[in-house]
């Protein structure tokens, strides 16, 4: 059978409707996006150091937002793909980013470790799937596909706050692990949106996209803070 790439898709607590704006909430927080990637665009034009790597995430950062405004406002199939695609680029960008900048990972060494992190990724979602018997989204809202970042970026954090001789890179390591804790925040947003629907109408997902806005450009600032000082040193 042919898939239907505009199929009608109803996936979170807003939309009461199939009209364009029947998630007004979802779909105008995306704005939250755009201005977080202007903001990393002003901070890395205003760096002494020239940065294309966090350039490119902040253009994959303003991709996420206009990608989720078209799922949240169209929610047809294909709308879909242009909601998560910039996401899963950015969630892996980010990761080789950080196993180069931050870890000391040759080029060859993160791009292996990405592919490795891609498939674990895409084969969390069966896995639990087939553990527990239930559709991940029955429970987790389709949220799971986002426990291999959240766990990524602990464990970066974490590895960087085990170097007690290198206080720049503990530093980088308490960025880091804030940030995770603001994305565990906005997961939980994202997760608990439909079983919210009963008490507020409206839904949590849009401040999923507020906080989630704040964590790229958090992520963005803290690799272009390394790679500034890098520089300076």
């Amino acid at each position: 059978m042919a898939l239907d790439w505009f199929e009608p898709i109803r996936a979170y607590c807003e939309r009461g409707g199939p009209g364009f704006w029947a998630e007004p909430l979802n779909a105008v927080s995306n704005a939250a996006f755009l201005v977080a990637a202007g903001l990393a665009v002003v901070r890395e034009r205003t760096s002494p150091a020239r940065d294309p790597a966090c350039l490119g995430l902040a253009a994959l950062t303003g991709l996420v937002g206009l990608g989720s405004f078209l799922f949240h406002t169209l929610a047809v199939r294909w709308t879909m793909l242009a909601d998560v695609v910039p996401i899963a680029l950015f969630i892996h960008a980010y990761f080789f980013l950080a196993l180069h900048r931050f870890l000391g990972l040759g080029r060859a060494g993160a791009a292996l470790a990405t592919l490795a992190f891609a498939a674990f990724g895409f084969g969390l979602g069966p896995a639990i799937e087939a553990v527990t018997g239930r559709p991940s989204t029955e429970f987790a809202n389709g949220s799971v596909e986002y426990l291999p970042a959240a766990l990524a970026l602990a464990g970066v954090a974490g590895a960087l706050l085990a170097r007690r001789d290198r206080p720049a890179r503990r530093a980088a390591g308490l960025r880091l692990a804030a940030i995770a804790g603001l994305f565990l925040l906005s997961l939980a947003f994202r997760t608990f949106d439909r079983a919210a629907c009963a008490a507020y109408p409206l839904g949590t997902h849009a401040l999923w996209h507020l906080l989630n806005a704040g964590v790229l450009y958090g992520l963005i600032a803290t690799a272009l803070r390394d790679r500034t000082r890098a520089g300076r040193a």
